[in-house]
C-alpha cells in the first residue's frame, strides 16, 4: 500500500544497484510539504525510499532529466523530464540501517521521499566511536555522525580550493574529535599530530594542543628537531649538494665512524655496535663531522716521505675554524698537496655555511639535543617523543611556518619518519600505535606529496599501505588534489569534498567513487563555504554536510579589503621606526618580533588610528 503523503514515482528499470525512476504525475512542482517541512522531490544527492515488505531499500539519488530515461522507453509516451536515477546504497530494518542491500527492487515497485524521521534512522546512530561533525544541508537538524575508527585506520582526505572552508573544517573535524565542542571528552586519550605549514592552527586549536615552533610565544614550546634521528642519504644530501657515489661514501663511512665513537664513549641503550649504520639514530656532532673531514682537504704534506702534516695552526671545530698549513709548493721540495684526500673541500664549504646559517638552527642546532664533540646530549630521543606524543593534550601542532623551504620536504619526511618508526618499533609495547593509535594531519600536503619521489612521499605511502596494521593513519589536506601522489590519496578510504572549481582537481576526486556516484561530485563547484560531500568508510553514506564552525576559527580568513580600503587614510612612515622594525622582522625570520630584544613591534590598530586623526 503506498503512502500517498511520501510518492513520488515508480520503479522503471533495475541494473545492478542502479535504479531508474519515473516521477508520478501527482508530482508537478518538485516541491512536498509534509507535517510543516518542505521536502525537494528528486534532487541530485536526495535520497529515496523503496518499500520491500518488512525492510526499506534506499538509493541515492546521482542524475536527473531526459538523458537518464532507459534507452528502451526513450520514444514511449513516458514524458522526457521527469526521469530519476538512484544508486542502491542500504536498507533498514525496522530502526536499524545496514550499508549494502540484499536484495533488489521490482518493476513498478513504489518510490518514496525520504522525510526527517527517514534520516534519522540511517544518520542517528547511537553507537560508540562515531563524532558529530555538522548537520545534513537538507535537513538541518539531521546531525551528521562519522566513524572514528574508519576515519583513521583507513586513511582519509580532504579537499577543496582555497576559500572554500577547508581549514574550517580541519579544525572542526579535530575538535569535534578531541571532546572540545562540548567541554567533555569522550575520547581522552586521543593523539592527533597535525603539521601546520602556515601557522593557521595556533588560533583555532590552542587549548586542546601543545604547539611547537621555530619562534614560540608564551604558553608554545621551541620546535628542535635533531638532524643525527635523520635519514643519513638526506642530511648529506641537504649539507653537502651534489655528491657522487665514491665522495658520498666517505661521508657515509665518516658518519657511521663517528656514532660509533658516540657509542662507545656515551652508550645508547639498544645500540649494538655490531649492526649499527649510518641510519640508527645515535647523536654525533656535525661540528666534529666537518672538522674530521677538512682536515685531509686543507693538509700539506712534507719530509723526505711525505709523510708530515706541515700544520702551521690548529683550527678549532665549535667556531668552525679551519686549521692552516703551509701552502703546497712546486717543485721536489713541497710541501705536498694531500693527493689523498677525496676532494669534498667544496661541499664542505656549504656544510659549513649552513651550520653557520641562524634559519637551520632549529636542525642543525636543535637545542638541548645537540650533541657535543663526543656526541653527548642532554635530551635524547625519549624526550624528544615524549613532547611530541606522551603529553596529556589530544593534538600536537608542529607549526612549520617560518622553515625555510630549501629544507621544508626533507624535514616533513624526517618528522614523518621519526614519528612512524617509532611506533613501527614499539608496536609490541603500550605506547604503540596499537594501543594508542595516532592521526597525522598533513596541510598543504600537495607541497611535498607530489607525484616527483621524495622522502615525504615515501614515508607517507608506507604509512597508507600499512600504517593501519601499526595503529597510524593520514589525513590527507590539500587545495590541489591533482598535484598530490595518485598512490597516497588512492589508499585514503573517506573523503571529504569541499568546495572545487579547477576540473582536473575535481576529476581526481571523482576517481574516487563509483561511476554511478561520480555526479555528486558535479556539485563541488557550487558548494557553499564550509559545506562538504563526505563519501567513503567513515561516512553511513555519501552525503552532503554543513560542518558545523568551531568555537575558534583558524587564522586563514581573507583580509577585508573594501573595508580597510574604505578607511581615512593615514600615514604610512616606513621612515624612521616603522622601517626599521619591518627591517628587523625581515633579516631575523621572526613575524612576531626582531632578532634585536630590545627593538619591540607595536603593531598599530587601524580604529585608534583613525579615531587619532579625526
Amino acid at each position: 500500500m503506498k503512502t500517498v503523503s511520501t510518492f513520488i514515482g515508480d520503479v522503471v528499470a533495475v541494473a545492478g544497484s542502479n535504479v531508474s525512476i519515473y516521477l508520478s504525475e501527482s508530482v508537478s512542482s518538485g516541491l512536498a510539504i509534509i507535517n510543516g517541512t518542505t521536502y525537494r522531490i528528486g534532487q541530485v544527492g536526495s535520497f529515496v525510499r523503496i518499500p520491500q515488505g518488512y525492510k526499506d531499500l534506499y538509493g541515492i539519488v546521482c542524475e536527473v532529466g531526459a538523458e537518464v530515461a532507459p534507452e528502451k522507453l526513450i520514444d514511449t509516451p513516458y514524458e522526457s523530464g521527469r526521469w530519476v536515477k538512484a544508486q542502491l546504497v542500504g536498507e533498514a530494518v525496522g530502526s536499524s540501517f545496514e550499508r549494502g542491500i540484499s536484495q533488489h527492487p521490482n518493476v513498478n515497485d513504489h518510490v518514496h521521499m525520504v522525510t526527517e524521521d527517514d534520516l534519522k534512522k540511517i544518520y542517528g546512530t547511537i553507537k560508540d566511536g562515531h563524532v558529530e561533525i555538522g548537520r545534513l544541508s537538507s535537513a538541518e537538524n539531521i546531525k551528521v555522525k562519522i566513524e572514528l575508527g574508519k576515519l583513521v585506520t583507513r586513511h582519509s582526505a580532504i579537499l577543496g580550493s582555497t576559500g572554500a572552508g577547508k581549514s574550517t573544517t580541519v579544525a572542526s573535524l579535530l575538535r569535534s574529535i578531541s571532546g572540545a565542542v562540548e567541554g567533555v571528552s569522550h575520547f581522552p586519550s586521543a593523539r592527533i599530530l597535525l603539521l601546520d605549514i602556515h601557522g593557521e592552527y595556533p588560533a583555532a586549536l590552542s587549548d586542546v594542543a601543545n604547539i611547537f615552533r621555530l619562534d614560540p610565544i608564551k604558553g608554545e614550546n621551541k620546535l628542535s628537531v635533531p638532524y643525527w634521528a635523520l635519514d643519513a642519504e638526506d642530511l648529506v644530501s641537504f649539507l653537502f649538494g651534489g655528491l657522487d657515489d665514491t665522495r658520498a661514501n666517505h661521508v657515509y663511512d665518516k658518519i657511521t665512524e663517528l656514532k660509533l665513537a658516540s657509542v662507545e664513549k656515551n652508550g645508547f641503550e639498544g645500540v649494538d655496535q655490531d649492526s649499527l649504520t649510518m641510519d640508527t639514530p645515535v647523536p654525533y656532532s656535525l661540528k666534529r663531522l666537518w672538522y674530521e673531514l677538512i682536515g685531509p682537504e686543507l693538509m700539506t704534506l712534507e719530509g723526505p716521505d711525505r709523510d708530515k702534516p706541515a700544520l702551521v695552526e690548529e683550527g678549532d671545530p665549535e667556531t668552525l675554524k679551519e686549521p692552516k698549513y703551509k701552502p703546497h709548493a712546486m717543485g721536489s721540495k713541497g710541501p705536498f698537496m694531500n693527493t689523498a684526500a677525496p676532494g669534498i673541500k667544496r661541499q664542505l664549504k656549504n656544510l659549513r655555511s649552513r651550520l653557520l646559517n641562524k634559519q637551520y638552527d632549529f636542525l642543525l642546532h636543535p637545542d638541548d639535543w645537540e650533541p657535543d664533540y663526543d656526541g653527548k646530549v642532554s635530551k635524547d630521543l625519549p624526550e624528544l617523543l615524549q613532547s611530541w606524543l606522551g603529553h596529556d593534550k589530544p593534538i600536537t601542532i608542529l607549526d612549520l611556518s617560518g622553515v625555510p623551504s630549501s629544507v621544508l620536504i626533507r624535514l616533513i619526511g624526517s618528522i614523518l619518519k621519526i614519528i612512524y618508526t617509532a611506533l613501527f618499533w614499539s608496536r609490541e609495547k603500550s605506547e604503540g600505535g596499537l594501543d594508542r593509535p595516532l592521526l597525522i594531519a598533513m596541510e598543504e600536503a600537495h607541497r611535498y606529496l607530489h607525484g616527483e619521489k621524495s622522502n615525504a612521499s615515501a614515508i607517507v605511502q608506507q604509512i597508507v599501505k600499512e600504517g593501519r596494521k601499526y595503529g597510524v593513519g593520514a589525513m590527507i589536506i590539500s587545495q590541489r588534489p591533482s598535484e598530490v601522489d595518485e598512490t597516497i590519496l588512492s589508499q585514503c578510504g573517506t573523503f571529504f569534498g569541499l568546495r572545487l572549481s579547477n576540473a582536473t582537481d575535481r576529476g581526481k576526486v571523482k576517481g574516487t567513487l563509483p561511476d554511478s556516484l561520480a555526479g555528486l561530485m558535479d556539485m563541488l563547484p557550487i558548494l557553499r563555504t564550509g559545506e562538504a560531500i563526505i563519501t567513503g568508510e567513515a561516512a553511513t553514506l555519501p552525503l552532503r554536510c554543513r560542518i558545523v564552525l568551531p568555537e575558534k576559527l583558524p587564522n586563514s580568513r581573507d583580509p577585508k579589503v573594501a573595508e580597510q580600503w574604505s578607511e581615512k587614510r593615514r600615514s604610512q612612515d616606513y621612515m624612521p621606526t616603522i622601517y626599521k622594525q619591518i627591517a628587523a622582522s625581515w633579516r631575523s625570520q621572526t613575524p612576531t618580533r626582531p632578532q634585536n630584544p630590545q627593538l619591540k613591534i607595536k603593531r598599530e590598530d587601524v580604529k585608534e588610528a583613525k579615531d587619532e586623526q579625526e
